[in-house]
């Protein structure tokens, strides 16, 4: 049995276990800054967008961040680690809401909830962006990637800048 039928055929608890670990896997990666590995979490030719709400209802291709393969995200990792100067932060994101929509050709669409905190070193810890995560998924590897990764925040305005992946 290939990845892909392996997953096909799993029961929605434990399809809904192992978005659970992923999940987990992926905010504890960007909590942990271990930014070199966070591509590791897409299939090559992949799409990773943040974009504003008003934005998204509306239909309007602007996007604050736009990845379109794996080699934008490390691309990403590079200008987050040598080009960007920014003050220290430690940034925590939560997941909540989890919604399987189901597979479609091979596909597994996926909802969530996401709020992430942010804390300078020398202020209190605030909410930095909250949102919704629209995910496409496929087997790949012997697990589950992303291949589309659809941050959309609620706010138009995000604090100071965007630095690290939400």
């Amino acid at each position: 049995m290939s990845t892909a039928e392996r997953y096909l055929t799993l029961n929605s608890r434990d399809l809904r276990l192992e978005l659970e670990e992923l999940y987990a896997a992926y905010t504890a990666c960007l909590d942990e800054e271990r930014f070199e590995e966070w591509p590791e979490f897409f299939v090559e030719q992949c799409l990773y967008k943040i974009v504003p709400r008003e934005n998204f209802e509306r239909g309007l291709p602007l996007a604050i961040w736009l990845c379109e393969s794996k080699g934008y995200l490390a691309d990403r990792v590079t200008a987050i680690r040598k080009t960007a100067v920014y003050a220290p932060r430690y940034m925590r994101r939560m997941v909540s809401g989890l919604r399987v929509l189901g597979w479609k050709e091979g596909v597994l669409e996926v909802r969530a909830n996401y709020v992430a905190l942010e804390t300078l070193q020398d202020e209190f810890t605030r909410v930095f962006n909250t949102g919704q995560y629209r995910d496409k998924l496929l087997a790949e590897g012997g697990r589950l990637k992303f291949k589309e990764k659809l941050c959309i925040f609620d706010s138009l305005l995000v604090p100071n800048s965007l630095i690290y992946p939400l």
